[in-house]
């Protein structure tokens, strides 16, 4: 048997945490001598120790910790729900990863307010194009929703055209719209093709001309285009103009290399006020 001591020393624990543990019932003593009190464990019960420590450090309370080794639950069992665990904190890092990476775009963007020039906005026509897409919805217009959907259904349209055949003849495209019953954004990713491509599996439409467009050109990641996205709203209010829609991504260069060499054109529709 180990004392208390020994025991903590192997399970690589505290004497107070096991105190804690043996009041709570969790994991009690092997034995307890009557007359000094002194706790005594044996080395099989390390295997019960390792457990406890295990769920807890993956944030079970002490009530599921227990009501978990309780059941006896076998190793491979327990690696099973460790994994799953693993799974849930994994994901919830990757949100607040995203989360931080928001905010972090958003005191970018509060940093260049009002620094950023708006000398290269011009207004222009865009023609139609034919283009291969895939679309998918979204909860919201927010930068965290859209990018992880956006690279997803680019991914999936170039292996689409690849398998069919079809070669892209221009810059990718996103568009957006709002979601019919009103709830999130439909997300569209697009590449031009020639006008007598036809595939399986792919959806080839029209993307409209659009008649007058505030247009103005990104440099950089998409993380980094609300200053851009922002400075081209204020330049629309203050010459004149009225949005009347999302505007279109045109991804001029992107993909590849540093994304501080990515350069994309954001096409706002817009109207004359008054």
């Amino acid at each position: 048997m180990f004392t208390i001591g020994d025991f903590a020393r192997h399970g690589r624990v505290s004497v107070r945490m096991l105190r804690h543990y043996d009041a709570i019932g969790l994991l009690r003593p092997a034995r307890v001598d009557p007359y000094s009190g002194y706790r005594f464990y044996e080395a099989g019960q390390l295997a019960r120790l390792n457990r406890v420590i295990a769920l807890k450090d993956l944030g079970f309370t002490l009530q599921q910790v227990q009501a978990i080794v309780d059941d006896e639950v076998s190793a491979e069992e327990l690696r099973g729900m460790l994994r799953l665990r693993r799974a849930e904190l994994e994901a919830a890092a990757a949100a607040a990863a995203a989360r931080l990476a928001g905010v972090e775009a958003r005191l970018r963007t509060i940093e260049s307010e009002g620094r950023m020039s708006t000398d290269d906005v011009v207004v222009k026509s865009t023609p139609a194009v034919r283009v291969a897409e895939l679309s998918a919805r979204v909860a919201s217009f927010g930068p965290e929703e859209i990018g992880p959907v956006a690279d997803r259904l680019f991914e999936e349209l170039c292996g689409l055209l690849e398998t069919a055949g079809i070669e892209p003849t221009g810059s990718s495209v996103m568009w957006y719209e709002d979601a019919p019953d009103g709830d999130g954004v439909v997300v569209h990713a697009g590449l031009p093709v020639p006008a007598a491509a036809r595939g399986d599996g792919v959806g080839i439409t029209e993307l409209p001309a659009m008649p007058m467009v505030a247009a103005v050109v990104h440099h950089g990641p998409m993380a980094d285009v609300l200053p851009t996205v922002q400075a081209l709203a204020r330049w629309i209010d203050a010459n004149g103009y009225r949005s009347t829609g999302y505007a279109r991504e045109v991804y001029l260069a992107y993909g590849q290399g540093d994304p501080a060499g990515w350069v994309t054109e954001l096409q706002e529709p817009v109207t004359r006020t008054g």
